[in-house]
């Protein structure tokens, strides 16, 4: 069964005008309700002050010699008239046993109030609904403390009559309003349905393929811009043709591209088998000469030695292929802190000062404190590598030099390790980062190196949020190698360097 969209806006302005109208009913009415309830309260109060007030005067003036309970079985019935007559509300009062000693209340059966009275000779007020009557019931102070309790009849009809009053005024001007607005909705909405109606046709004709020439809908709000989107789309159909073949081609580029991926992976896992081979193919060499010349003992001595060194350098080759790989693969749960470089550098310097003293290298620091935020063990990692090439690719009584310093202006804090062996080679300078790319294969078969330690260090510094590059050699600068790290600051307005020796 159709209904029309019309109806449906009506019937939920209808149904949210009648909720509408009912939640405010609901909150005016219970902060009446509320109202009422305090209002009442704070007469009564007043009124129990004012009865204790007058208790307590006519115990000191007619019977201080008295017990308290005396007093109330002496005088009870005439305070409760007197108590009445100035309240002007029918009063009852009671001892501490729950008795009662007067009374000024004649109309009605005596309500039970056994219950209520053990709350309030407990020192609290109790009060409760009879009918149109309020019974409160409240602690009577005597010249030591409680000394019984004093019961008021408050009538509460007129509260209840304006509450009805309100109740009935909200319901007719509820329904008048839902009338009303139903109404008024029905004939407003019926102009978007007219609207949505020629939208509709419009769709139709795209769907059978006669595109419109101009929007169906000429209206400054949402349906005109529907309108006008309707017409944006009858139009771009058209090109949506021609956009196809581009998108074909787009795949047929994105096919070349995964293809190029895959022969990059094939190389560099031909890579991985070649670099694999030579020191696989060493050791293999030295097992056989040893098998055919057992009674060596200079050949077992360069055997030895020579198998160390490649099964060393075997081993190193695959430690970094797994750590490569398992950063390509995965991002490392980096235990992120703030690490003072200067302590790291040195710390580093010191492990690989014996190394650099084997090769009588001189290492020189110049370094200044500098907080960055970084994994400690990675920044150490780091360091270990570039150090350990300054040492392997230097020359014999070479020098190393160490600096560090935090620039406040750019935020950032600058790391360089410079070595005195042979500069890098103009052409190698951008391949230096990649897996397995060494300058010179024979002095990193010698050295022990793999191609693989600057590619790892490069990924460990982004990991870190850093950068590193080889700094370009000035004429007028002494020949090597310098590596420049920089990482950024920790509150760099609070950086302080300090030099170090």
């Amino acid at each position: 069964m159709r209904v029309s969209i019309k109806l449906k806006f009506s019937v939920f302005l209808a149904a949210l005008l009648i909720l509408t109208v009912v939640v405010l009913s609901y909150l005016v009415l219970r902060g009446i309700e509320r109202n009422q309830q305090t209002q009442i309260e704070d007469i009564l109060s007043q009124q129990t002050r004012l009865v204790n007030l007058n208790v307590r005067q006519s115990y000191y003036t007619e019977s201080i010699h008295l017990e308290p309970d005396a007093f109330l079985q002496q005088s009870g019935r005439r305070l409760a008239q007197e108590l009445a007559k100035s309240t002007g509300l029918p009063i009852a009062l009671y001892d501490m046993k729950g008795q009662q000693v007067g009374s000024s209340i004649t109309t009605g059966e005596p309500a039970d109030i056994t219950e209520t009275l053990n709350y309030v000779l407990q020192n609290k007020i109790v009060y409760r609904k009879q009918g149109e009557t309020l019974l409160y019931v409240a602690p009577l102070d005597g010249p030591d403390g409680q000394m019984g309790a004093v019961q008021m009849q408050y009538s509460i009809q007129s509260y209840h009559e304006f509450y009805a009053r309100i109740l009935n005024l909200f319901m007719w001007a509820g329904i008048a309003v839902v009338g009303l607005s139903f109404i008024l909705g029905y004939l407003f909405y019926n102009r978007f349905a007219v609207a949505i109606t020629r939208l509709k046709k419009s769709a139709d004709s795209i769907r059978e393929g006669d595109y419109i020439e101009a929007s169906p809908v000429k209206r400054k709000d949402e349906l005109g811009e529907l309108g006008q989107g309707i017409y944006y789309m009858s139009t771009s159909i058209r090109h949506n043709i021609t956009a196809m073949h581009d998108e074909q081609e787009k795949l047929k580029l994105a096919i070349e591209k995964l293809q190029a991926l895959e022969q990059q992976q094939k190389q560099y896992i031909g890579n991985i088998s070649h670099e694999f081979k030579t020191p696989l193919t060493s050791i293999k060499a030295y097992v056989e000469l040893l098998n055919m010349y057992k009674d060596d003992p200079q050949l077992l001595e360069d055997a030895t030695n020579n198998i160390g060194k490649e099964t060393e350098r075997l081993y190193e080759m695959v430690e970094k292929v797994l750590h490569i790989s398992a950063l390509e693969k995965y991002d490392f749960e980096n235990q992120a802190e703030d690490v003072e470089v200067r302590a790291l550098l040195e710390d580093a310097c010191g492990r690989m000062r014996g190394k650099a003293e084997k090769f009588w290298l001189a290492m020189e620091l110049n370094l200044e404190s500098a907080t960055i935020h970084s994994d400690r063990e990675n920044l150490m990692h780091i360091f270990i590598n570039l150090l350990d090439n300054a040492i392997k690719y230097n020359e014999p009584a070479g020098v190393i030099r160490v600096y560090s310093e935090p620039r406040v202006e750019e935020q950032k804090a600058i790391i360089r390790i410079f070595n005195s062996g042979t500069p890098i080679p103009e052409e190698s300078r951008e391949k230096i980062f990649e897996p397995f790319y060494t300058v010179n294969k024979d002095r990193a078969r010698k050295t022990g190196g793999t191609g693989l330690g600057l590619s790892l260090v490069k990924q460990f510094v982004e990991k870190q949020g850093g950068t590193i590059r080889l700094v370009p050699l000035h004429k007028d600068e002494e020949e090597g190698t310098t590596f420049e790290l920089t990482f950024p600051l920790v509150n760099p307005s609070l950086q302080v360097g300090n030099n170090s020796e």
